[in-house]
């Protein structure tokens, strides 16, 4: 299996700007978002690269079967 391309914050942030979720603001290198509907925040950090585990979460969302993944981003 080909490994994952080198993802930034900046980058996920947009990725995630496009399913719906809004930025509501950043505290230190992190940027924190949120979406309607959604209990759950995200917290994104603002690195030129991002660990492979930080661009997954759990979600509610049907369109993606309980979670979204840093393949789903990119």
């Amino acid at each position: 299996m080909p490994s994952l391309p080198v993802i930034s914050g900046r980058k996920t942030v947009r990725a995630f700007e496009n399913l719906g979720w809004q930025v509501a603001h950043q505290r230190g290198s992190h940027i924190i978002m949120v979406k309607d509907g959604e209990i759950a925040t995200l917290s994104i950090p603002d690195h030129k690269e991002i660990a492979k585990g930080a661009a997954q979460f759990d979600s509610h969302d049907g369109n993606h079967s309980g979670r979204i993944l840093r393949t789903d981003l990119i």
